[in-house]
Formats: C-alpha cells, sequence, structure tokens
C-alpha cells in the first residue's frame, strides 16, 4: 500500500502515483469525518453499553424486582388499588404484567403530567417500590444516547455523527483493503510498537467489525428525524387501511411515547384506531363489564403470556392497548411481536397487528433494533458488548495514531493533504453524491465543509495552516 508523509512538499504530492492520490483522497475524508465522529461514537459506546447492562440485570422500571411466588395472583384489580394508594390522587394509566411468577407487577399512576411507576407484589399487593417514571440512570442514558439531552438539537448532531460514520467505513475498508499484502495482514495485527503498530490495530479491528457498525449505524438511524423519520419510516408505515372500517382517532401510536420510544417503529406514525362504535371483532362476551382484569383475561386468551402491557384508554375515544415488542424487554423474540386494541365500551378487537403484518422494512426493522438493543438474550448483550468496546478502542487509536505524526510545535490540525489533479475525480463526485442523496444530513455536513475550505479556510493563511 503506496503511502506518503503529510509533511512532504506539494509538488511530491503532485508526483505521486494515482493510486497514492486516491488513497491520501481517502485518507483525508476520513480523518475530517473522524473529527467529529469521534466524540459521538464514544458517547454512543458507553451510553449503549450502560443501557445494555441495567436492562439485562436490573430492568428499565423496575420490572426484575424478585417476589417470592405464593399461589394464586390477586386480580389486577387489586393489585392496581394497591398502586394507587401509594400515590395519592392517582389514576392508573398502565400495568405491565410480570415476566415471571417471581417478578413484581408494575403499575404507572399518572397524577396530571407526573407519571409514578409502582412495583407491586402480584400475591400480597405489598408496594415494593415506587419511583418517578424515566428517572433511573437507564433513562438518563437513553436520553443522552438519543439526543444528548438537546431534543431536536441533539438528534441531528447524532444523526450526522451516524451518517459520517458511513463515511469512515467506506473510507477506511478503501485504505485498508489490501493492495498485493494479502489478506493476512489486513485481519491480523501487527503487533509492536510505535504508529506502525496503532496502524494496524485500527485498520485490523475496523476491517473486522465494519458489517458490524454499518447495521448499528443504519438501525440507529432509522430512529432519526430525517433519515428515519422522514426517508424510511414514512413510507414503511403499517397501513390502517387494513383494519376492518374501524373508526380512527387523531392520534397516531407514537402519541403513545412518553420520552424515549416505546412504540413499534412500523407503526408509530399509523392512526389509532377509536372507541365507540359497534366495529371490530369479537372479543369479550357481550355484556360483559369491560375492566383491568377482563382485559387482561381477553389478552391471555389470545396468547399474550408472561410480560405484555396493557395500556388503560385515554379520553372519550381512547383504547384499551395490549402490547408485546423486544424493543421494550417485553419478550426475546421480536418475530412476536404483537399490538392489540380493544374498544373500552363494547370489549371488541377493533385491531390486531403481529409481526406477520409488517411490511419488509417494518419487520427488518424490529429484527433489528432488538439486535441494536440486545434484548435478545445473554449473547445479545454479550456480542453487542464487544463491538461498544472495539468501537471505543477505535476512536481511541486514531486519537493516538493522530497524536503520534502530528507536527512538533504549533497548533495544527495535521491533515493529510489533498493532491490536485486528482485522477478519477468524476467517480469521487458521483460517489459523494450518492452519499448524500441517500444519507442528506451526510451531505449537507459534506458540503458545508468544503464550502467552508474553499470560501474561508483557503483564503486566510493562518487558518489554512492550522487545518492543514
Amino acid at each position: 500500500m503506496v503511502s506518503i508523509d503529510p509533511t512532504q512538499a506539494p509538488s511530491r504530492l503532485q508526483d505521486a502515483p494515482a493510486s497514492s492520490k486516491l488513497y491520501r483522497a481517502a485518507w483525508r475524508w476520513h480523518f475530517y469525518a473522524g473529527l467529529y465522529v469521534i466524540p459521538f461514537f464514544a458517547m454512543l459506546a458507553i451510553t449503549g453499553m450502560t443501557m445494555l447492562w441495567i436492562a439485562f440485570l436490573d430492568g428499565r422500571d423496575g420490572d426484575r424486582i424478585p417476589v417470592v411466588p405464593q399461589g394464586t395472583a390477586l386480580a389486577i384489580s387489586q393489585q392496581a388499588d394497591a398502586a394507587v394508594a401509594a400515590v395519592p390522587d392517582g389514576v392508573v394509566r398502565q400495568y405491565v404484567a410480570p415476566r415471571s411468577d417471581d417478578r413484581a407487577a408494575i403499575f404507572r399512576v399518572d397524577v396530571d403530567e407526573t407519571a409514578t411507576m409502582v412495583a407491586i407484589d402480584p400475591y400480597t399487593g405489598a408496594v415494593l417500590e415506587a419511583f418517578p417514571r424515566r428517572s433511573g440512570w437507564y433513562d438518563f442514558a437513553d436520553n443522552v444516547h438519543g439526543s444528548l439531552m438537546l431534543g431536536v438539537t441533539g438528534d441531528r448532531m447524532i444523526e450526522i455523527a451516524a451518517s459520517l460514520g458511513m463515511v469512515l467505513i467506506a473510507t477506511g475498508l478503501y485504505m485498508w483493503w489490501p493492495r498485493g499484502a494479502g489478506w493476512r495482514a489486513a485481519l491480523i495485527p501487527v503487533l509492536g510498537r510505535g504508529r506502525s503498530a496503532w496502524k494496524s490495530l485500527h485498520g485490523v479491528f475496523g476491517i473486522w467489525i465494519s458489517v458490524f457498525l454499518f447495521f448499528f449505524l443504519i438501525s440507529g438511524l432509522a430512529w432519526a428525524g430525517i433519515w428515519g423519520g422522514k426517508m424510511v419510516q414514512a413510507w414503511s408505515q403499517f397501513p390502517a387501511e387494513k383494519w376492518d372500517n374501524v373508526p380512527l382517532s387523531d392520534d397516531t401510536h407514537a402519541a403513545m411515547n412518553h420520552g424515549p420510544k416505546e412504540v413499534p417503529w412500523a407503526l408509530e406514525q399509523t392512526p389509532m384506531p377509536a372507541s365507540g362504535s359497534q366495529a371490530g371483532i369479537t372479543g369479550l362476551p357481550d355484556g360483559m363489564p369491560v375492566t383491568l382484569d377482563s382485559v387482561d383475561m381477553l389478552a391471555r386468551q389470545i396468547g399474550f403470556d408472561a410480560r405484555y402491557q396493557l395500556n388503560v384508554p385515554s379520553g372519550a375515544d381512547g383504547v384499551w392497548t395490549l402490547s408485546r415488542d423486544s424493543m421494550s424487554n417485553d419478550s426475546e423474540n421480536p418475530m412476536a411481536d404483537r399490538t392489540t386494541h380493544v374498544d373500552q365500551y363494547t370489549g371488541k378487537i377493533l385491531a390486531d397487528v403481529k409481526f406477520s403484518d409488517y411490511s419488509f422494512a417494518g419487520k427488518a426493522m424490529a429484527v433489528g433494533i432488538a439486535l441494536h438493543m440486545g434484548t435478545l438474550g445473554l449473547w445479545s448483550v454479550l456480542a453487542n458488548t464487544i463491538v461498544c468496546l472495539a468501537v471505543l478502542f477505535l476512536s481511541l487509536s486514531g486519537v493516538v495514531m493522530w497524536w503520534k505524526r502530528r507536527p512538533a510545535g504549533g497548533l495544527r490540525l495535521a491533515a493529510p493533504a489533498l493532491p490536485r489533479n486528482m485522477p478519477l475525480w468524476q467517480g469521487a463526485v458521483l460517489v459523494g453524491l450518492a452519499v448524500s442523496l441517500a444519507f442528506p444530513m451526510a451531505g449537507i455536513t459534506l458540503l458545508t465543509v468544503l464550502l467552508l475550505d474553499w470560501l474561508i479556510l483557503s483564503r486566510i493563511p493562518i487558518l489554512k495552516r492550522a487545518f492543514s
């Protein structure tokens, strides 16, 4: 692999072979993308591992609190009464069924806009814990991971980082692809000392995890506001027209999200059905009161076993919603995802959406987000941990390599120089356009950097030297 020292004079760069010029162009974009991406990748890896292990060991909302099984559990309504007694003036909004006989039941109890999670012993009705909803370390890490706690601004910043991550993968693979040296050098690190050893480790780790990193970036981008919400999710939503002539609410399923994403990706933009008609199919027997107990009984009859979530109707046209999805840690099988809506007046089933009903993109996202979050059992927790540690190492080794080759003295980034008269530049432009169209935030960022370089950095000597 041909390489030229960045401190060489520009005239020597112009005389370099075509392959070297392309290599340096890729290196330059790899370098500048890394400047922005590295802190974000480190943050995503650390917060990702934090959520991964908290969810596996402790649960998100106290759902792993142990209890001692004592025969038959109390009625759900009795457990709910105990939860409401712990939160004066509260109203039950959600029931999270225990994932096993030796785990607590969880109730969400609201007072105005304040939600409290109450863990109940299902056999005695004792209140085990009560805490504000989404107030734990998992949720802190989740808020940082998803938006830097900056709302839409943070979401856009992270989407830019993930989009530029695609540039890092493409340029990194181009630079590390074996050219006459054989695959052994590309896949097995050469240990030693100095920058060459760090370069070998960085390249080998990068090529081994490139596929996994690409998957994590794509599945993460699907949740992002632009690429996910505006481009992919908009045409991959479950069509409400599949439901048999049921009235629809003005709300979409996204209204059920409270902070972090809770609703399956394929349903977020789909309108909710509405209660108050004779539409739907048989659910509860005619004349049976529609209560927590009877709706839970219906849930068990139609196949919701172990942990699932039961959302209480809100408003005159609200519905009972039964849901189970791996994204919410309800199960370890994303293909068992299911969302069922029940009329609050008649007990009829208005809609019943299963994994098999999703579009191809919806199915891919359901499985992808489960892999991304490591909710498929211990093996996925360990696998995701390895990927996160590899990303941290890539970030660290990239900084170390820059530090070891930086010029002595002065404040300079020492970016790889871009040769003039670069061969096949048309192909590079087409690649750039393709990336920009596929990932708009990356395109906007690349265009901004090019304009900044052309209009400002290249025309002011002190800045030109600092960024060269």
